[in-house]
């Protein structure tokens, strides 16, 4: 069973996400291996990185709202997050555009380090307080995860897997992808935003079920 999930490192959800489909597979006891592939998507590609500037700021001026309600919207994501065991710090979350990270995500996904690149870009960006556009930080992500060194300075000093990441974010266009996160199993059945384990242990079940009777 192949399971994409279309995905944007600074969209707090896609981590609460990943987590409950974590859960998840963890319940799954199907007969069939899983293979994850994490797909890149930007919720806003024009977003300049803005180190200076909080992340309250930035959602009270896209979304047009006061910055009282911005900081109540990201304690409450906090919050869900806090319930699956991830721990937020948005008062510290860098303004920053994520095209280079989803790069980098293209390369460790060559190296079979997709969900590791993932999972790591996803920490240093909520709980880190990390900027994830700084090529020093993405480097040193890399380096931690095993990524080869040459080959990861080759890539961020170049445009390489920009043509990986602009052919997801089309495909996502193509398939009606409006919002992240989007899970797609064997392009048969999808999953937007981020559900409880129980549905998506609900479509795991039914994929292979259909599978089984193939």
């Amino acid at each position: 069973m192949k399971v994409e999930i279309w995905s944007d490192i600074m969209c707090p959800f896609c981590y609460i996400g990943k987590r409950k489909f974590e859960e998840a597979l963890k319940q799954f006891d199907g007969n069939v291996n899983v293979e994850l592939e994490w797909k890149s998507f930007q919720l806003n590609p024009e977003m300049k990185t803005e180190p200076g500037k909080s992340i309250n700021q930035y959602l009270a001026e896209i979304k047009g709202w006061s910055l009282p309600d911005a900081k109540a919207m990201n304690d409450r994501v906090t919050q869900m997050a806090k319930a699956v065991g991830l721990e937020y710090d948005m008062d510290k979350a860098v303004v920053a555009n994520s095209f280079d990270a989803h790069r980098v995500i293209q390369f460790a996904k060559k190296k079979g380090k997709g969900d590791l690149a993932e999972e790591n870009l996803f920490k240093a960006y909520f709980t880190e307080g990390k900027n994830i556009a700084d090529k020093s930080v993405l480097f040193e992500i890399g380096n931690a995860i095993g990524l080869p060194k040459d080959e990861l300075k080759d890539v961020l000093e170049s445009d390489e897997y920009s043509k990986e990441v602009n052919f997801d974010m089309e495909e996502a266009g193509k398939i009606g992808v409006s919002g992240v996160p989007f899970f797609v199993f064997n392009r048969r059945y999808a999953v937007s935003g981020a559900q409880d384990p129980e549905v998506f242990l609900d479509v795991l079940n039914k994929v292979s079920k259909d599978e089984k009777s193939i």
